[in-house]
Parts: structure tokens; C-alpha cells; sequence
């Protein structure tokens, strides 16, 4: 009775892709794969074939039938002891050959010294077979998956390095004015590190912010044309509005509050005390 192949794939049971947008890396893991098994590729992933530890080949889209590279035990012998399979063990990785996103949030400061938020937001994917084979020999594997977070946290330090390099030089009010020259200097820096595990960078957004409240407010009112003196005024009065303080109108225009007549309490200062 001949014996069913081994069927090697990303899908569980029950027809569900295991390899979803935050997996860049999945080890099969059956360790008991052998010559004759069938390996499935989807359409956007790459398959990498190990034997104890060396790289055999690696597959696009299709289906291929695993067959050892040498045969050290052949005729009667594999046949009686291992049912004409050969022992030798293998390991599949797929490769995530979609986009991903990678994301990275952190802090820079500006040259005042302020804090500064960022999210940095990229595409980045595995374009060739050459590329599929870089990533398993430089990145490291542990369990079963290699996910995106994993891989944030080795571009984290870079994109960190390339936003402070421009905005600890930059006045906090103009960063946003700097934000093509901190985009280009990410992408740049950013592509240069990934090459080296054979992920290419699509694109970049970037999203550099105060992190104090205030400062964003203040900027805000500052945006409209506003002296700095005038936004710290405006910024008070919303506040006192806020909390329902009757005087934040006089406060916005910088005019003084009185409480009840303020002509009659003049009056009764400036008249001689005779007539009082």
C-alpha cells in the first residue's frame, strides 16, 4: 500500500493562514520532515530548506517534492528500516513575502531641550529569493516566529539616531518645517541597515510632535499669527473658561476686570473729602 506524503504548509487544518501581517518569519514545526514530503509555497510567501543546519535551496510559488541531496543509506537497508525513506531531518522557514509595516514611536528633543514624540510608520518587504536567504542567515530565530515587533525592535535605534541627528539642531517651532529633510535622512539610514537582512524599504510617514500639552497649544494659537505674549494670554484665558472664570474674556484682551461700576469706585477716590 503505498504511503501518503507528507503535506508541509502555512495553513492549519482547518484552511486558515497561520502567516499574518505582524509574522515576517515561520518555522514548520514538525521536525520529522523526510525525503519525499510535499512542500507547498504560497503566492506570497518564500519557502528556505535546511538539513542539520546548512541552507539547501529556496522556493517561490508551487509545490515540490524534498529530495535529499545524497543517499548515504540505499537498497534493502532504507528499505526495511525506514520504508524507502531517507533519515536525513529537515527544516522549512517561510518567509513573509508581503508588505509590512514596521512602527516605531519615541523621544528626541529639540534644541531647546524640549520633549519631542515621534511614530515613524514604514513598508518594508522581501523582494527576492537572494533576499528570502539573507534574512535567515541574519536574523535570529527564537521558537517558531519571527514577527514584525521583533524586527521594530532592531530598527528602533536607528530611526532614533536619524530623527535626533536633525531635530536636537532645530528650534521646537520649526521641526515641522524640517520634517522632509528628517523623512529623507530616515529612509536613507533606515534601507542602508535592512539591506543586511534582506528587507527593502517602500516607504516612510513620520509624525514628529511636542509631548507636552501645553506646547501644543501654545504652538497652536502661535499658527495664527499671535506674539508669543499673546498666546500665553489666549492659552490662559481658554483655561479660565474652562473652568468657568468670568474674567477669561478680559483676559484675551489683556484689559483689566472690575468687579460692579468701576466709574462710581473712581469717583468716590478721586473726589475731595469735603464733598464725600
Amino acid at each position: 500500500m503505498p504511503q501518503i506524503r507528507q503535506v508541509i504548509s502555512t495553513l492549519t487544518n482547518d484552511g486558515k493562514e497561520i502567516m499574518g501581517p505582524d509574522v515576517l518569519v515561520y518555522h514548520y514545526p514538525d521536525n520529522s520532515i523526510l525525503n519525499g514530503s510535499l512542500l507547498t509555497v504560497e503566492s506570497n510567501h518564500f519557502a528556505v530548506l535546511k538539513s542539520r543546519g546548512a541552507i539547501l535551496n529556496v522556493y517561490e510559488t508551487g509545490q515540490y517534492v524534498i529530495q535529499t541531496p545524497d543517499r548515504p543509506i540505499i537498497g534493502a537497508f532504507q528499505q526495511a528500516f525506514f520504508g524507502g525513506q531517507s533519515p536525513w531531518q529537515y527544516e522549512v522557514l517561510y518567509i513573509n513575502r508581503a508588505k509590512l509595516i514596521l512602527e516605531v514611536s519615541g523621544v528626541a528633543y529639540s534644541k531647546e531641550m524640549a520633549e519631542m514624540g515621534y511614530h515613524v510608520s514604514c513598508y518594508v518587504h522581501v523582494d527576492t529569493k537572494e533576499d528570502a536567504l539573507k534574512l535567515v542567515q541574519h536574523m535570529p530565530m527564537s521558537g517558531h516566529y519571527v514577527s514584525m515587533k521583533e524586527v521594530n525592535w532592531y530598527a528602533g535605534p536607528v530611526i532614533e539616531q536619524s530623527i535626533n541627528k536633525i531635530v536636537q539642531l532645530t528650534e521646537l517651532e520649526r521641526v515641522n518645517e524640517r520634517m522632509p529633510e528628517i523623512l529623507e535622512l530616515v529612509k536613507e539610514h533606515l534601507q542602508e541597515f535592512l539591506s543586511v537582512y534582506g528587507l527593502t524599504l517602500n516607504d516612510v510617514k513620520a509624525l514628529v510632535y511636542p509631548r507636552d500639552e501645553r506646547m501644543k497649544e501654545l504652538i497652536a494659537l502661535r499658527a495664527f499669527g499671535l506674539s508669543e505674549i499673546d498666546a500665553v494670554r489666549y492659552y490662559t484665558a481658554m483655561i479660565m473658561a474652562q473652568k468657568g472664570v468670568i474674567s477669561a474674556p478680559n483676559m484675551a484682551i489683556g484689559e483689566p476686570f472690575f468687579i460692579g461700576n468701576p466709574q462710581v469706585a473712581t469717583d468716590r477716590i478721586t473726589q475731595p473729602p469735603e464733598k464725600r
